[in-house]
C-alpha cells in the first residue's frame, strides 16, 4: 500500500519543482537528510561566508556542522556567550553573506515560497542580500496552494515552533492560532494574538525571481522540520 502513497507524493513533488523552476529558483532532489546536506556541500566555496535562518530542518540535516568547518566563515549567531545586541549584529552580517541557509514555513505546487518570521532577519535575507540563498524543505512542507500555506503555519509551524522556543502565546497554549475557525480559515495572513512572544510577524511569499537560479530549494523525501 505504502506504494501507492509514495506514487503520489513522486507526483506532488515533481509538479511543485517544475513550479518553482518556472519561478527561476533552482531546484534539487535529496532521498534523505544526509543527501541534503551533501547537496549544500557542493553549492558551497572554499571561503564563503555563511548566514543561516533558525530552522529545526538544518538541525535534522546537521547543516551547522558542515559550515563550521574553517573551510567557510560561518557568522555564527549561535555562539555561546553573545549578547542580544551581538546576536543582532550577526544577524546584520548575514545579510551581506554569500551564501544564506534556511529552511521554509511552506511550498506551492504552484511555486512560491511562503515564509514567516519573529523578527524578520531570516525573510530579510531570503529577500535581499547574500548572493546565493539555499533552501531546504522536507516533502511535508508542500501544499496546494498559498491558502493552504497560511493555514500550515496557523496550524502546524508556529504552534510548533513556538512551544520549541518556550514562547508563551496562544498557539503554544493551544496547538493553533487564535484567528483560526472551524472549519479552518483565515482571510487575514497577518492576523493573530499580540504576545510579545509572538512569531508570526513578518511574511514573505517568493514568487518568480529577477535573477535566476539565486534561490536553490532542496526538496528532501522525508518529513523535516515543521
Amino acid at each position: 500500500m505504502k506504494r501507492y502513497f509514495d506514487e503520489v507524493t513522486e507526483q506532488r513533488i515533481e509538479r511543485t519543482k517544475a513550479a518553482l523552476e518556472a519561478n527561476r529558483m533552482m531546484v534539487y532532489r535529496a532521498r534523505t537528510a544526509d543527501e541534503a546536506r551533501e547537496i549544500v556541500k557542493g553549492l558551497l566555496k572554499d571561503g564563503d561566508s555563511i548566514g543561516v535562518g533558525g530552522s529545526a530542518t538544518l538541525d535534522e540535516c546537521d547543516i551547522l556542522t558542515l559550515i563550521r568547518s574553517p573551510e567557510y566563515r560561518f557568522i555564527d549567531r549561535y555562539e555561546a556567550g553573545l549578547s542580544g545586541a551581538q546576536v543582532h549584529d550577526r544577524h546584520v552580517q548575514a545579510l551581506g553573506a554569500d551564501v544564506y541557509i534556511t529552511g521554509s514555513n511552506a511550498v506551492t505546487e504552484d511555486g512560491l515560497l511562503y515564509n514567516v518570521d519573529g523578527r524578520g532577519n531570516r525573510i530579510a535575507a531570503i529577500a535581499f542580500g547574500p548572493e546565493s540563498v539555499i533552501v531546504i524543505v522536507g516533502a511535508n512542507k508542500i501544499v496546494r496552494n498559498l491558502e493552504e500555506a497560511v493555514i500550515r503555519v496557523k496550524s502546524v509551524a508556529a504552534p510548533a515552533n513556538c512551544k520549541r522556543l518556550s514562547c508563551d502565546t496562544h498557539c503554544a497554549k493551544k496547538g493553533r492560532c487564535c484567528t483560526l475557525t472551524d472549519p479552518w480559515k483565515d482571510s487575514e495572513i497577518g492576523a493573530g494574538c499580540h504576545s510579545e512572544g509572538r512569531i508570526c510577524c513578518d511574511y514573505l511569499i517568493s514568487g518568480y525571481q529577477r535573477i535566476p537560479d539565486r534561490i536553490k530549494v532542496i526538496i528532501v523525501d522525508q518529513e523535516l522540520g515543521f
